[in-house]
C-alpha cells in the first residue's frame, strides 16, 4: 500500500482555531485595519488650521544724490505676518468628509474580517473533502488488491483464466493512480489553508471536523432583506457615497474666497511704519469648475457601484440558496439508501464471484459504482457545506462560536 503524501500526525486543529489564527495573522485584515488608521489620521489634518507666513527682509538704504540733498543712510528692515482665516464652513464640510471616510473603512475591516472567515471555512472544508476522497481512493484499492490476491490464487491453482489476473492488475494499477490524484488534492487544499491561516511552512497540520452541517433556513426574501440591511460590503458602499457627497460639499463651499490677515513692520533709518491689511483672493480665473465636476463624477461613480454589488449580492443569495436546497435533497437521497444499494450491491457481486457465478467484470463494475457513490456522497456533503458558507457570509452571520 502507498504511503500518504500528508502526515496524519500534526497539530490538531478546529475550525474554530483556524479562524482565530486567521485574524491573528493573515495581512489582508492587517491592510484593512491600516486603512482604517490612515482614515482616523486624516481627521486630525481636516481640523488643522493654516500656517501663518513670516517674512523678514534686511538691507542696506544709501542715497546717490548730492551731499546737500541726501537723506540718511543706514540699515532698512522690514518684517511681516500673514494668517488666513479659513472659513467654518470650509473645515465643518473637511471634517465632516473625514469622519464618513472613517466610517466606510471600519464597515470595510468588517467586509474583510468576513470575506476571510469565508475563505478559511472554504478551504478547511476543501481539506476534509479531499481527505474523504484519499479515504475511499485507499478502501478502494485495498478491496481490489484483496480481489487481485484471489484471483492470483485461482489462477495459480487452474480455476481462473490469466486473464483475469490481468484485468485485476490493471484495476489496481488505475486505483493506486486514483489515490495519488487525490493525495496532491489534498496536499493543495492544505497548502491553501496553511496560507490563509498563516501557518508556517514546515509546520504540519490536522484539520479535525466534519461535513455535517445542516441549518433550517427562512424564506428567500426574509434572507434577502436581511443581507440588504447589514452586509457590510453594502453599508460600506453606502457610506462611501456619503464620504463623496461630503467630498462634493466640501469642493462647493471652497469656492468661497478664504481672506487672510497681515501686518508688516518697516523701518527706515529716519521712518518707522506699521501697517495692518486683508488680502481676499478673486475667484475670477478659477472657479473650481474642475474639482467640482471630479467630485459629481465620483459620487455617481459610487452610487453606480453601490446597485451593482446590490445586485451582485441578491444574484449570490438567490444561487447559494438554490445550491444549498439541491445538496439538501442530494444528501436525502444518499440517506434514504443509495449508499446502503451500492454497498450491497458489491457484497453480492463477490459472493457470486466466490461461488463461481459471476466474473471479474461484474465485481470491478460494482466496485466502481459504489466508489462513485462515494464520490458524489463526499461532493454532496462538501456542496451543502460550500452553500451554508456562503449563505453565512452573505447574511453577515457567523455561525462557528468560541467553544
Amino acid at each position: 500500500m502507498p504511503r500518504p503524501l500528508v502526515p496524519r500526525s500534526g497539530v490538531k486543529l478546529s475550525i474554530w482555531e483556524a479562524l482565530e489564527r486567521a485574524e491573528r495573522n493573515n495581512p489582508q485584515l492587517k491592510v484593512a485595519v491600516a486603512q482604517r488608521e490612515s482614515a482616523v489620521a486624516s481627521i486630525q489634518t481636516a481640523k488643522q488650521y493654516p500656517n501663518p507666513t513670516i517674512s523678514a527682509v534686511v538691507g542696506p538704504q544709501y542715497s546717490k544724490m548730492s551731499n546737500a540733498g541726501r537723506g540718511p543712510s543706514g540699515l532698512l528692515q522690514a518684517y511681516s505676518v500673514t494668517q488666513q482665516l479659513e472659513l467654518p464652513s470650509l473645515r465643518t464640510a473637511r471634517r465632516e468628509a473625514a469622519e464618513k471616510a472613517v466610517v466606510g473603512t471600519e464597515l470595510g475591516i468588517d467586509g474583510a474580517r468576513l470575506s476571510l472567515r469565508g475563505t478559511v471555512k472554504q478551504t478547511f472544508y476543501q481539506v476534509l473533502r479531499h481527505r474523504g476522497e484519499v479515504e475511499v481512493a485507499t478502501e478502494n484499492l485495498r478491496l481490489i488488491e484483496d480481489l487481485r490476491k484471489r484471483i492470483e490464487t485461482q489462477v495459480s491453482v487452474g480455476e481462473a483464466a490469466r486473464l483475469e489476473l490481468v484485468r485485476a492488475e490493471a484495476e489496481v494499477a488505475t486505483a493506486r493512480t486514483l489515490m495519488r490524484s487525490a493525495q496532491l488534492r489534498e496536499v493543495t487544499a492544505l497548502a491553501l489553508l496553511r496560507s490563509s491561516i498563516g501557518a508556517r511552512p514546515d509546520e504540519v497540520l490536522d484539520p479535525a471536523g466534519a461535513l455535517d452541517s445542516q441549518l433550517a433556513l427562512p424564506a428567500l426574501d426574509s434572507l434577502r432583506d436581511g443581507m440588504l440591511d447589514r452586509h457590510p460590503l453594502l453599508l460600506q458602499a453606502k457610506a462611501d457615497v456619503a464620504t463623496a457627497e461630503a467630498k462634493l460639499k466640501t469642493e462647493v463651499v471652497a469656492r468661497k474666497p478664504q481672506p487672510s490677515v497681515y501686518t508688516d513692520y518697516e523701518h527706515q533709518p529716519d521712518l518707522g511704519f506699521v501697517r495692518f491689511g486683508v488680502q481676499v483672493p478673486l475667484p475670477v480665473w478659477n472657479k473650481r469648475e474642475g474639482p467640482i465636476a471630479e467630485a459629481v463624477a465620483e459620487r455617481n461613480r459610487l452610487r453606480a457601484v453601490q446597485q451593482v454589488k446590490e445586485l451582485q449580492l441578491v444574484a449570490a443569495l438567490e444561487q447559494a440558496y438554490g445550491q444549498y436546497q439541491v445538496s439538501s435533497q442530494q444528501l436525502e437521497s444518499f440517506r434514504q439508501g443509495v449508499l446502503r444499494e451500492a454497498e450491497a450491491a458489491l457484497q453480492a457481486a463477490e459472493a457470486a464471484f466466490r461461488f463461481g457465478e459471476r466474473g471479474i467484470i461484474e465485481v470491478l463494475d460494482a466496485q466502481r459504482v459504489l466508489r462513485s457513490v462515494r464520490l458524489d456522497y463526499l461532493s454532496a456533503q462538501y456542496d451543502l457545506q460550500a452553500s451554508l458558507i456562503d449563505l453565512e457570509q452573505l447574511r453577515a452571520i457567523d455561525t462557528v462560536n468560541n467553544p
